[in-house]
């Protein structure tokens, strides 16, 4: 099974034939159009299969599958406390395994912003996440750390991994999280400005069965978008 995250810094209408080239089998894209809203024919057309959630039609998270891969979006709180969290998408995989969809959000938060949303998602949900893939863009890395706070990155990373959760790129490359060589964002499109704020996140299951990871090369995508698409290629789990 291929899957892709994407943050495609919108009009993803004008864009998704780029990333289909890919022939992934799943993809999970941040700042698209809801293609139900759209009226762009071919888009809708090729989004056949999918879930999408969004503040406005026109820059939302969703999950596009082929055809014959059955999606079934899951009832997964947002709430922590009073406060409602975002952008988050689970859902089931073929009856076989879940997926959570993320795009982080400041959501007027001054506090728990981006990895801090991630951070109370995770203790609400942390039960259903066994045998699951957690992808997107989560705006986050280690480097940004705060010494006062227990939602850091570090933190999260942590928690994933007392249940069993860890990154496919530092599984795969072995490298330590906020030492990434290979950057998923050039901030402003700038190849000066490289940063890693993207991810695939697994239990064992999965990472044991990577075949393949790459992440997208500057020159061929920062025309299209300031993210680069993370691609990974997962032996079939029985």
């Amino acid at each position: 099974m291929k899957i892709i995250t994407w943050n495609c810094n919108g009009a993803f209408r004008k864009k998704f034939e780029n990333i289909t080239d890919l022939n992934a089998d799943i993809y999970i894209i941040q700042e698209c159009e809801n293609p139900s809203e759209s009226k762009d024919k071919k888009y809708q057309e090729w989004a056949e299969n999918y879930i999408w959630i969004g503040d406005n039609k026109n820059k939302g998270l969703a999950i596009f599958a082929k055809p014959e891969i059955k999606l079934e979006k899951l009832d997964w709180s947002n709430q922590f406390k009073d406060h409602s969290v975002k952008h988050f998408l689970p859902c089931k995989i073929n009856m076989d395994f879940n997926l959570l969809a993320v795009w982080t959000h400041r959501n007027n938060s001054p506090n728990f912003g981006y990895i801090g949303q991630l951070w109370k998602y995770l203790q609400v949900n942390k039960d259903k996440l066994n045998e699951s893939i957690i992808a997107g863009d989560f705006n986050s890395n280690t480097i940004w750390d705060e010494w006062d706070r227990w939602w850091n990155h570090s933190d999260v990373v942590k928690e994933f991994k007392e249940i069993g959760i860890e990154s496919f790129y530092h599984k795969f490359t072995g490298e330590l999280h906020g030492k990434e060589t290979i950057p998923t964002l050039h901030f402003q499109k700038k190849s000066t400005r490289p940063y890693h704020i993207d991810y695939i996140f697994g239990t064992q299951k999965f990472t044991e069965k990577i075949i393949k990871f790459e992440i997208g090369q500057f020159d061929r995508w920062i025309k299209i978008s300031d993210h680069m698409p993370i691609m990974c290629e997962i032996e079939q789990c029985e």
